[in-house]
């Protein structure tokens, strides 16, 4: 098969560092780049993006951000959909109620009520900086805005973590997405959008059937069971693996890189 879009997860997968991308892997983007569109796409914002972007010398391809809220082109929105006030309000309160933190994202605004270890790693793995600010003030100066949250990050105790999970979904799974990205984070989208319904928006003379995507995360799988070949990475979660087409080494391994270069001949 010949394909004609290259998608890919970043964290755990495309980086090889937290942070970053090898000269492997950019080498062999170089040597792709001309044949395929490579579209990078990831829970991050934008600005954590567009550095990859330059790394690999594609920053004239579209991007998807926050697991595919919010669609860019350069500089041009091709789409936006975000968390209303009112979900945000509930989702304040049962936190408050669990001693959970809310990560707030908008665009390439991040608000967080304080400073962590946590939030000096996203600092570190995502090179942004967040806005120090009382969740609750966040929250009014938004609702004035008419904006919401393309992602929340929810940040605790594994125990905390662990209860918050199952009164959130309870409360609101028939409207948002909750990812568990480890054992103390938990990530929340729009379920109207998903890493799939994005690629869909960007096919244009394409059909999934010749986009190739690797991945390594429960936020991946819709993705890679449904392009014309799934690449999970050997670290990824066992769900992902079971339903890849292929499974290729580490991030760490370089293992997209390493994919590319045995099975895409231009």
């Amino acid at each position: 098969m010949t394909y004609k879009i290259l998608c890919s997860d970043l964290d755990g997968t495309l980086l090889t560092t937290k942070n970053d991308v090898s000269e492997v892997t950019i080498s062999e983007i170089n040597r792709i780049k001309n044949h395929l569109k490579i579209i990078l796409v990831s829970a991050r914002m934008p600005k954590s993006m567009r550095y990859l972007q330059e790394r690999l010398g594609i920053q004239n391809l579209p991007i998807i951000c926050y697991n595919g809220a919010l669609v860019l082109d350069n500089n041009k929105e091709l789409f936006s959909t975000f968390i209303g006030i009112k979900e945000l309000q509930t989702i304040y309160t049962i936190a408050e109620k669990y001693n959970v933190k809310m990560g707030l994202y908008f665009n390439d605004e991040w608000y967080v009520p304080q400073d962590s270890e946590r939030v000096q790693k996203e600092i570190h793995h995502t090179k942004a900086e967040p806005i120090f600010e009382d969740t609750k003030v966040t929250l009014v100066n938004w609702e004035k805005r008419g904006v919401g949250a393309h992602k929340i990050m929810l940040m605790g105790t594994k125990e905390t973590t662990d209860a918050i999970f199952t009164a959130l979904t309870s409360a609101l799974s028939e409207l948002l997405h909750f990812y568990r990205s480890n054992d103390t984070l938990i990530e929340v989208a729009p379920k109207t959008i998903s890493k799939l319904s994005a690629i869909e928006l960007l096919l244009q003379n394409e059909t999934l059937d010749e986009v190739i995507a690797f991945g390594d995360n429960y936020n991946d799988m819709e993705m890679l069971t449904h392009v014309g070949c799934g690449v999970a990475v050997e670290n990824g979660r066992t769900e992902v693996k079971a339903i890849a087409n292929h499974i290729t080494l580490k991030n760490t391994e370089n293992g997209v890189a390493h994919f590319i270069k045995q099975n895409i001949i231009i």
